[in-house]
């Protein structure tokens, strides 16, 4: 394993002073926590947008702060869940007195401690709901879709959760169009080469040259199945039939698309991807509203990628259209 870094003690905190120094006092770094991370700017009566997880799946969270986005991040340690006093600070950060959505990967970790946070929060009188995503439906069943992981299609959910939130809704009209959000986001990954931990060198899973593991989540959980590598065409076939089904049920024929990168995976690799996955859904009768092409949500160098389809309806459409700024993730005002 060959990083970049000074010493496993610091890598969290040289990656967020880095970060910090980009942003140029736009994102702040708590005195309370180094871990939590907060917009400067911020709006008395709207709801609070929390979002966090474990480090080393960049730019996920913290490149999602930023205007119409999330107003803090609870930062974890390497593929580990933020601590319940990290997302306490988190939530104080984000309360602007109406109430603090907190989204996350549906992980136990996470769900525990954001849980806990929430407990805590409503002991010093802030108003908390919890929003584990739940994407990647390789992960579980339709029937057991609560109990699916959450990977790339964080994106999509944060994104019009946070686009309510700058609208002025409440917080149990934010609650309720992000469960509207995540019931209609659906993902599936293909993992070709592991990731390696930078704390201890060690990869997240292992592969013989020519396999790869499909539907695979992003620390290395076991997917559907080990195959052998398709071309392209015959591997995004493939992963949109298991995503198909679910779309099916939704009436409306417009979507959005994210085009994920786990680390390594090339643009140009990624590029050949979405002419695929695009055929397809215009196959289908279905339009693309907007397509995000990139890393969003890494393994460190994990070479594969994901595909997130989110089935839109008009409130999710018009949520989704309003303009917002982060590191990662830029959206212009559409003009009608």
């Amino acid at each position: 394993m060959k990083k970049i870094i000074n010493t496993t003690e610091t890598l969290i905190e040289d990656m967020l002073a880095g970060f910090l120094a980009a942003e140029k006092g736009q994102i702040i770094q708590s005195d309370n926590n180094p871990r939590v991370l907060y917009k400067k700017n911020k709006t008395p009566g709207k709801v609070g947008v929390v979002v966090g997880g474990g480090s080393g799946h960049e730019p996920l969270f913290f490149g999602l702060i930023g205007e119409n986005f999330a107003d803090s991040v609870a930062v974890g340690n390497i593929f580990t869940a933020p601590t319940p006093d990290t997302v306490l600070e988190a939530i104080k950060e984000a309360d602007q007195g109406a109430g603090v959505i907190c989204l996350f990967g549906n992980y136990a970790g996470d769900v525990l401690n954001f849980e806990v946070a929430a407990e805590l929060a409503e002991l010093e009188e802030i108003e908390v709901c919890n929003l584990p995503i739940i994407d990647d439906v390789a992960s579980a069943t339709y029937e057991k879709r609560t109990e699916r992981r959450g990977i790339a299609g964080d994106l999509f959910v944060i994104k019009e959760v946070a686009a309510a939130a700058s609208q002025g809704f409440s917080l149990e009209r934010c609650h309720q169009l992000g469960q509207l959000a995540n019931k209609r986001t659906l993902s599936i990954g293909v993992g070709i080469a592991p990731g390696t931990n930078p704390m201890n060198g060690k990869a997240n899973f292992e592969l013989a040259e020519d396999e790869i593991e499909f539907g695979l989540g992003i620390h290395g959980e076991p997917g559907l199945e080990r195959m052998k590598l398709l071309p392209a065409r015959e591997l995004v076939e493939k992963m949109f039939v298991a995503l198909e089904g679910e779309l099916a049920t939704y009436p409306e024929k417009e979507v959005i698309v994210c085009v994920n990168g786990l680390g390594s995976t090339t643009m140009m690799e990624l590029y050949i991807i979405n002419n695929e996955i695009q055929q397809l859904l215009s196959q289908k009768g279905l339009k693309t509203v907007d397509t995000v092409i990139g890393n969003i949500c890494t393994t460190q160098e994990m070479a594969g990628f994901s595909i997130t389809i989110q089935s839109l309806n008009q409130e999710l459409a018009e949520l989704y259209q309003v303009a917002a700024d982060s590191p990662c993730f830029f959206k212009r005002e559409v003009k009608q």
